[in-house]
């Protein structure tokens, strides 16, 4: 698939502020897709349920300890610190947002639970993606504007300077390094996003932004350089090869190929890093959470229900390999996915792995943080 390169664009050039690298220059409006309720793509034929297979994992629950006097807020968001043990999590500052909230969302726990380390008040709206980089320096995406919010009303208007719509590298002691987007700005071009879902970075430090979070949002993979400056962009919103409705979530393997996790198309699509289409699977479910280790692939599906097509499939954690897409494992969702108030999310939306294999689930239905173990 043809990528929109830069080299058809006005060049990007970017400025230092007093919080980091913005980009400056291009289009400000967004020409949204317009459609709502696009088909998802039919799963091919002879890909059936993988529901019963092995779960070899125990849970624990309420391990990672808040402060006292503080409650989890609804979390998408989890990642390994380049330790290879302690957690990092970016939750909605006891609520589903953090509009006009005064604490901390990004935290940082040891391996035994205990909070060593938090930051990023005042910067968010709605905390969504996540990553920690080869370097160790923790990246996150703000999905939602000032205007929108999740599950109901949207939020108060947030107060002081805009927010929302935008990426952050922050480094290991909470130092804004670099901020893509432009703050409380919705749009398509290559400085703005319309609800920016997941990042990664490749081994050479180019950066994979995931835009869109339904399908009046956009709907593409966005790169640039490791020094912020737009590269490219690809996808539509669509259900064909290369196309997307709602890529919430991205991963890398060791052969430097990129998973995105396309939703409401109930498919991982797997691309070169110049946005060349590879493949699709449809075995991992409904993925709303991906990673990578070791190239065992660890995908979230927190949305399979009878009122989105795909009943048949059961909501949890299941585990395979980068090499074949075989899922050898699933961890199952003990919620029903079809009555209130799992209906709408429920179990890990995100997901990821330490050293020692452990699992971790973000949860933004039952606003907790759980842990898997093999017993």
């Amino acid at each position: 698939m043809p990528l929109a390169s830069n080299r058809s664009l006005r060049p990007v050039a970017p400025r230092v502020v007093a919080f980091g690298l913005v980009l400056l220059a291009g289009t400000a409006g967004a020409s949204r897709a317009a459609a709502q309720g696009v088909a998802a793509t039919p799963i091919p034929a002879g890909v059936t349920p993988t529901n019963a297979l092995p779960n070899p994992y125990r849970t624990i629950e309420g391990w990672a300890k808040l402060p006292a006097g503080r409650t989890w807020g609804s979390t998408s968001a989890v990642e390994i610190d380049k330790d290879g043990t302690s957690i990092w999590v970016a939750e909605r500052c006891g609520a589903n947002s953090c509009a006009n909230s005064t604490l901390d969302p990004i935290l940082k726990f040891d391996s035994s639970g205990k909070l060593v380390k938090s930051f990023g008040a005042g910067l968010f709206i709605f905390p969504h993606g996540i990553y920690v980089d080869r370097d160790g320096n923790i990246w996150v995406t703000d999905a939602t504007p000032a205007a929108r919010g999740r599950g109901g009303a949207p939020p108060a208007p947030p107060s002081g300077p805009p927010k929302g719509q935008q990426v952050f590298k922050f480094s290991p002691d909470g130092k804004v390094l670099l901020v893509l987007g432009k703050a409380g700005v919705t749009g398509d071009g290559p400085d703005t996003f319309n609800q920016p879902s997941d990042v990664v970075t490749a081994p050479n430090g180019d950066i994979f932004v995931a835009d869109g979070h339904d399908a009046t949002t956009n709907a593409r993979i966005v790169k640039f350089d490791k020094y912020g400056r737009f590269i490219a962009t690809w996808g539509k919103l669509g259900s064909a090869p290369g196309d997307f409705n709602v890529p919430h979530a991205l991963a890398m393997d060791s052969k430097g190929r990129l998973f995105v996790g396309d939703r409401a198309n109930n498919r991982i699509q797997i691309f070169d890093q110049n946005g060349t289409f590879l493949d699709q699977w449809f075995q991992f479910s409904r993925p709303s959470g991906l990673f990578i280790k070791n190239d065992t692939l660890y995908c979230a599906d927190s949305e399979s229900n009878d009122s989105r097509g795909h009943g048949m499939w059961k909501r949890g954690i299941r585990i395979g390999a980068v090499a074949d897409g075989k899922v050898i494992a699933f961890i199952p969702d003990v919620a029903d996915a079809n009555m209130p108030p799992s209906a709408s999310t429920s179990g890990a939306e995100g997901v990821a792995v330490d050293a020692h294999g452990n699992i971790y689930g973000a949860e933004v239905g039952s606003k907790s943080l759980k842990k898997y173990v093999k017993p």
